[in-house]
């Protein structure tokens, strides 16, 4: 009897030793992975109010090893309110991506990504019984850098810091200056958190 245990017992043992050792983690040629963000904000004092929503899915198709490249899609829904005045801002954005990943097969890959994206804002303005309605579109170009963590062959953990950006927005264009901005370096409003789900 105690031998048939010790069989089973090593059988088992076995059995999770091979199915440790076939887990792969990191990244390879023809894995797809999705992410994406969801947020509520809402803000008080006294008679002002701000809400805000945010949804962002993203996805990236690894065209080789190191290579992956991706889209993604964004809208974010404000409204700012004191009593007297209102201002809804809606935006939608688009985004497109490209990844190198300098340690694509490991539990830790860490990767560079070149962005380019498109903005529309929708901005209306309410003061009394007068409503203005404004639109304006905004481009913009950014370089960042990130790591990936791999909790298991499928999820991993995904943080990103913007280290370069650049984005000019029309102001709503018909002759308006156009605002202009560069940022170079990576602070902690700047810092991404996010989960991944690789296909």
């Amino acid at each position: 009897m105690k031998k048939l245990l010790f069989a089973a017992a090593f059988a088992v043992l076995g059995f999770t030793a091979n199915a440790q050792e076939e887990q792969t983690f990191g990244f390879a040629k023809g894995d797809v992975f999705m992410t994406g963000s969801v947020g509520f904000g809402s803000e008080s004092t006294g008679d002002l109010k701000t809400n805000v929503f945010t949804i962002a899915p993203k996805a990236a198709y690894f065209v080789s090893d190191n290579i992956a490249v991706g889209l993604g899609l964004g809208f974010t829904s404000g409204k700012e309110e004191d009593g007297f005045a209102e201002e809804k801002v809606d935006v939608f954005g688009v985004d497109a991506f490209g990844r190198y990943y300098f340690t694509p097969a490991n539990q830790f890959s860490l990767f560079a990504e070149l962005g380019l994206g498109y903005d529309s804002v929708n901005n209306e303005t309410t003061v009394g019984d007068v409503t203005t309605d404004s639109d304006s579109a905004q481009f913009g170009a950014n370089l960042g850098a990130g790591l990936n963590y791999f909790v298991s062959s499928k999820f991993s953990i995904e943080a990103g810091i913007a280290v370069l950006g650049y984005s000019t927005n029309d102001n709503g264009g018909n002759g308006a200056e156009s605002t202009d901005s560069f940022s170079v370096g990576g602070d902690w409003t700047n810092v991404t958190f996010g989960v991944n789900y690789k296909f």
